[in-house]
């Protein structure tokens, strides 16, 4: 077995490295505590007894004990305090309790926040001490009761964040889509339901996550009315797929929204529509429509789509003429976000890694577990999410400013009678 430690816990090969962090990390700590200990000491040094002896001195030290950080494995020997002043409300002893090294701590902060992250990202609750044990030289606070709690705080937070209020948070554009991932809901055909948002400032927020069934509409008007009615305003554009549900409910709710389609999954929905032979030449005439410069120059190039593969294929070319409003909508804005409103890529790249977390647990137990592990998830991925592009220019969409051609109206000519 590859081993990164010997049985005696010694280095393999003799080197010396991981020992000399181990020394120098409880040589730190161990300084850390005795200044910690002489400072309180020596800020009550004028409390004392009616004897004139101090009421806090020193007494010795603890037994020794362990603690696991990102070094390994520490033995630790606190030193210990005598305080014998009296709380005058309560009667009892005042005790010296350590900010440096809690009397409860086993591990570091740092340690901790390591396990939530290595268990979203893959690494199975069961296989924390096998993987661990070796790296760290210590197996203590790596149990799975350890993720058993966290899970806990995360449906916490979950509930905390679906109750939250929306009325001070202004989002111009969102995304919308429903999620399949490999979790344990309630109904065997249910879905994650996300709505993630652009802020005003142009950066991007995770706006909702629920479940629902099928993507149906009801399960969409469910979630937009809860949102409208923490206190979300109507979003300027709404980008999705082409799920009924999801835009009959936007009407319903949201009815001075406009929709965009996505073009990765209208154009998916086209070809598979089409014979595989005709599928590369279509896929790049439907390429010509969706990065065409300005909205005219897509109109041609759905005409031309229209010419080449009507006659064969009409209900491929049906897909795309009938909807032409929703997919050409992104041309009304700046086209410095026409990359962001095209698609719902950012769902769907946040989603690769929850799809991944899921397939290694295979069911995640109960919905509200399911949930919270997904919520966490996409958390997580929310940190590293970009803002769009010109994100000055988001506030001047909401301020209702025309664009043409992907390019700012400031004065328009008015049209004489």
């Amino acid at each position: 077995m590859l081993s990164a430690v010997n049985d005696d816990g010694t280095p393999p090969n003799g080197s010396p490295i991981d020992e000399i962090v181990r020394e120098g990390a409880r040589r730190m700590l161990a300084a850390a505590l005795e200044a910690e200990v002489n400072a309180y000491i020596a800020e009550l040094a004028d409390q004392r007894d009616d004897n004139g002896r101090r009421l806090v001195v020193r007494n010795g030290y603890h037994q020794p004990g362990k603690v696991t950080t990102a070094a390994g494995a520490v033995e630790v020997k606190a030193p210990r305090v005598n305080d014998k002043r009296v709380e005058a409300e309560t009667g009892e002893r005042k005790r010296f309790s350590s900010k440096t090294l809690p009397p409860w701590c086993r591990k570091s902060p740092k340690t901790s926040e390591v396990l939530p992250l290595l268990y979203l990202h893959g690494l199975s609750s069961g296989d924390f001490v096998p993987a661990l044990e070796q790296f760290l030289g210590s197996s203590a606070g790596l149990s799975p009761a350890t993720v058993i709690r966290l899970t806990q705080q995360w449906q916490a937070d979950h509930a905390a964040f679906t109750d939250r209020d929306l009325a001070e948070v202004d989002y111009v554009y969102v995304w919308a889509d429903g999620i399949h991932p490999n979790v344990r809901l309630e109904e065997a055909k249910a879905c994650v339901l996300v709505l993630i948002g652009v802020r005003a400032d142009g950066s991007k927020e995770l706006v909702a996550l629920t479940d629902g069934y099928r993507e149906s509409g009801e399960s969409w008007a469910d979630l937009l009315r809860d949102c409208a009615r923490r206190g979300m305003r109507a979003p300027v554009l709404a980008v999705g797929d082409g799920a009924l549900g999801f835009w009959k409910a936007l009407a319903e709710v949201f009815p001075a929204s406009r929709p965009q389609r996505c073009w990765v999954h209208k154009t998916a929905n086209v070809l598979d529509s089409m014979p595989k032979s005709a599928q590369p030449g279509a896929k790049r005439a439907i390429q010509d429509i969706c990065n065409a410069e300005e909205r005219d120059h897509a109109a041609a190039a759905i005409t031309t789509f229209a010419q080449l593969y009507g006659a064969k294929f009409p209900k491929a070319v049906k897909k795309i003429t009938d909807g032409r409003d929703q997919l050409l909508a992104f041309y009304d804005f700046p086209a410095e976000h026409w990359i962001h409103l095209r698609t719902t890529n950012p769902i769907e790249s946040t989603f690769a890694t929850v799809r991944l977390r899921t397939k290694v647990t295979r069911g995640s137990g109960s919905r509200a577990a399911a949930l919270a592990m997904v919520f966490k998830l996409v958390e997580s991925a929310q940190a590293r999410w970009r803002a769009v592009n010109a994100p000055h220019l988001v506030a001047l969409v909401r301020a209702g400013a025309r664009f043409e051609h992907g390019r700012l109206i400031e004065r328009p000519t008015e049209r004489v009678a």
